[in-house]
């Protein structure tokens, strides 16, 4: 059984991540909202233990873990069916996590951030989700430039991929993702939208993660992030119509209908299709 597209709900066990910091700090409570998000439509869970918003600072590994193990744990124990995701670019991390039932990283250095990610996703046959970033969390967004955005990324995404098969991750566990607003403009991220087909013809899940971000806020007029659910909908069904297949978001239910409506209009034979969540693979 295939799905046309799959929601990633966002669940940060995080003090300081942009929109929703603090509110998921307490195990029980990020595993009640994660379980909220499942009922929603959510296929796919990414939970993360350290923010990547712009200017945020680095978290040590053991406290990394210690945020977002027990939630994978308790998810686990609660017969949560959704595929879980770990969002991370520690490979100790995410080896924790994939032994506590994880089956996905989503690491936003794609594989470039720790020397031992690569084998770590390799040896355990889990899906990942490489994404482009320019610099790094503390740095991404002072002047970003770009000789052609979607060149550029598209460049850097393929390279990537070939980084990864070379070092024994199965082509078929492999998502990409451009990263917008990581290191981009508006005007770069709203490029990426607007020619993501580019991306999407690399042959593998495109995940496209546009919530609540500042770029939205840029267009409609100086929105808070819980006020920009209105563009979120709008970019998530235009990614969808330009090959995205996964959505990453923090407004699980929303999303999940206006992309419903998306597919039963726009059910494009061209599009590459993602398996249901019961599977790691695609």
């Amino acid at each position: 059984m295939t799905d046309p597209f799959q929601v990633m709900g966002i669940v940060n066990v995080t003090p300081d991540s942009f929109s929703d910091g603090g509110s998921f700090l307490d195990p029980d409570s990020a595993i009640a909202h994660a379980l909220e998000l499942v009922s929603q439509g959510a296929k796919i869970l990414d939970i993360g233990g350290e923010s990547t918003r712009p200017g945020a600072a680095p978290v040590q590994e053991t406290v990394e873990r210690d945020r977002v193990v027990p939630v994978i744990e308790g998810l686990r124990d609660a017969g949560c069916e959704a595929e879980i995701s770990i969002d991370t670019s520690k490979a100790a991390v995410a080896s924790a996590a994939l032994a506590a039932g994880a089956t996905l990283v989503n690491d936003v250095t794609a594989l470039r951030g720790d020397p031992s990610m690569a084998a770590v996703v390799a040896g355990s046959g889990a899906r990942c989700c490489l994404m482009h970033m320019l610099g790094e969390p503390r740095t991404m967004q002072r002047d970003p430039r770009y000789d052609e955005v979607v060149a550029d990324v598209r460049f850097f995404l393929e390279a990537r991929m070939v980084f990864a098969i070379e070092h024994g991750i199965a082509e078929d566990r492999i998502l990409l993702d451009p990263g917008i607003g990581f290191g981009k403009t508006v005007a770069h991220n709203l490029e990426l939208l607007r020619r993501l087909d580019e991306i999407a013809q690399l042959g593998r899940p495109v995940v496209i993660g546009t919530s609540r971000k500042s770029f939205l806020s840029t267009i409609i007029g100086g929105r808070d992030p819980d006020d920009r659910l209105a563009g979120t909908i709008a970019t998530n069904v235009i990614a969808y119509e330009r090959g995205a297949s996964v959505f990453r978001v923090h407004d699980v239910a929303a999303i999940a209908d206006a992309l419903c409506v998306a597919a039963a209009t726009v059910p494009a034979p061209w599009r590459k299709t993602t398996t249901s969540s019961t599977t790691p693979t695609t």
